[in-house]
């Protein structure tokens, strides 16, 4: 009986699944690879091994990150904010690193490690609490798409159909290592708005003054504080451990593949900066000309047009949907990930559809119904992609606690059991995060205290 046609071959009390198999050959391409010499076999070896870090950080970059980003250069220009992005995604660094520790360490996924470590009651509430939020970044992202694609006239349904499409196919090949790989290609469009933001011949000395000399927080009212949390929110989120954990995992890397890991994610994180900086690069000459209150994607390659021609606006539009498609794939299969790891369930992108049954429902259900929702007449759009990214923040602290917990575990971990120094970064992100949680609690209950904190 050959092992590459049957889904199951039973070898006494081992069951070996499709998923082992796919796994297993995958694993013996990275065997293969490190025993190729010289210069040749490492690039080998790195192809083979990169992938979720650059994934969750390109993924991030998705619709409302970069409608937040535009907004903000749109708002404030050059200046705070800059510098801030960078700061925000070394957070997002040290923050995913201790998730690729796990993942390599245990081969769990974060909300089955949960699960197992913390009780079931802890189990379901973190996987009901990233379906939650993975459903209403779920929105936003087809926000930013049907938000796009209204610069090139496409209406809403055919935009949203086109998206779901795509989302769907790339599923069709039943492999973890062609989805990635497809999904990379297509992230890769992110970068889209580097050359966007050249078009609009910026000031590289104000650019250059910007990170030397970083500018003092713009006045401290409620809209600098939801552009702070909403730009937090678009760098730091709950569905990125959940994701890149459970990536690892599928991927079969081993804590021998760790520093690659590590690698992976900083390159990713160095990339989605990169195109971060560019969006606000490319809408700060609208500072202070334009309301961007009720902005969309359209919206702004239209103002942007007049400075950066049709081809450039064409380009900024193209980046808002790109944004939103990658971020939907990678986000409702985070979902399918944690919903297989609580319930049990099988959950790989390996499976065929027989034996994923669950794993693919909760996929393309969550994606269905979020589409479905971005077509309801009247919806407050840019609203809503704001708010999104400041619960976002609001929900990261928590999921930091049991992440720090984990990595911390001598039991589960072993010898890449977190060290002092990341434990010490890892506590100073959970400060900043709950400092800013608390300071958008105050210009919502007290803003005359905002004021007051602003003007001292």
């Amino acid at each position: 009986m050959s092992i590459g046609t049957h889904s199951r071959v039973p070898e006494g009390d081992v069951v070996v699944t499709h998923e082992d198999i796919d796994r297993a050959r995958d694993r013996a391409k990275v065997r293969a690879a490190r025993m190729t010499r010289g210069l040749r076999g490492r690039a080998w070896l790195l192809w083979l091994l990169i992938g979720p870090g650059i994934l969750v950080m390109l993924g991030e970059n998705d619709g409302p990150s970069m409608l937040s980003y535009a907004g903000t250069g749109a708002q404030y220009g050059l200046g705070f904010f800059l510098p801030f992005v960078v700061l925000t995604f070394v957070m997002a660094l040290i923050v995913q690193e201790m998730t690729v520790r796990l993942g390599a360490a245990t081969h769990r996924g974060h909300a089955e490690l949960i699960f197992e470590r913390f009780g079931p009651f802890w189990g379901w509430f973190s996987m009901i609490d990233l379906g939650i939020g993975n459903f209403l970044t779920l929105i936003t992202e087809f926000i930013a798409v049907r938000a796009g694609a209204g610069f090139f006239g496409i209406p809403p349904w055919a935009a949203i159909l086109i998206a779901l499409a795509i989302l769907y196919s790339a599923l069709l090949s039943h492999r973890y290592w062609t989805w990635e790989r497809v999904t990379l290609l297509a992230a890769a469009f992110n970068l889209i708005f580097i050359p966007v933001a050249l078009l609009t011949h910026p000031h590289w000395s104000a650019i250059s003054h910007a990170f030397t000399d970083w500018k003092p927080l713009p006045p401290l009212d409620k809209t600098t504080v939801l552009f702070i949390l909403s730009n937090i929110g678009a760098t730091v989120t709950p569905w990125m451990l959940f994701f890149q954990q459970s990536a690892t995992v599928d991927k079969g890397l081993t804590t021998r593949d760790i520093r690659f890991g590590r690698l992976d994610t900083f390159f990713g994180a160095a990339l989605a900066a990169a195109a971060a900086i560019g969006v606000i690069i490319a809408t700060a000459p609208l500072a202070h000309h334009i309301s961007t209150a009720n902005f969309e994607a359209a919206q702004f390659a239209q103002a942007l047009e007049p400075s950066i021609g049709h081809i450039g606006a064409a380009l900024f539009a193209l980046g808002m949907i790109e944004a939103g498609i990658v971020a939907s794939i990678t986000i409702s299969t985070s979902s399918a990930y944690a919903f297989g790891e609580v319930a049990r369930k099988p959950h790989s992108l390996n499976l065929p559809v027989g034996e994923g049954k669950s794993f693919y429902a909760v996929l393309c259900l969550c994606a269905a119904a979020a589409a479905g929702i971005v077509l309801i007449p009247g919806l407050p759009l840019v609203f809503v992609v704001l708010v999104v990214n400041v619960i976002a923040v609001l929900a990261m602290p928590p999921a930091l606690v049991f992440l720090y917990l984990l990595v911390n575990d001598k039991e589960i971990m072993g010898g890449v059991k977190s060290p002092h120094w990341a434990n010490l970064l890892a506590g100073l992100v959970v400060l900043l995060l709950t400092a800013a949680g608390i300071l958008y609690g105050i210009s919502a209950v007290a803003p005359n205290a905002l004021a007051w904190l602003g003007a001292h």
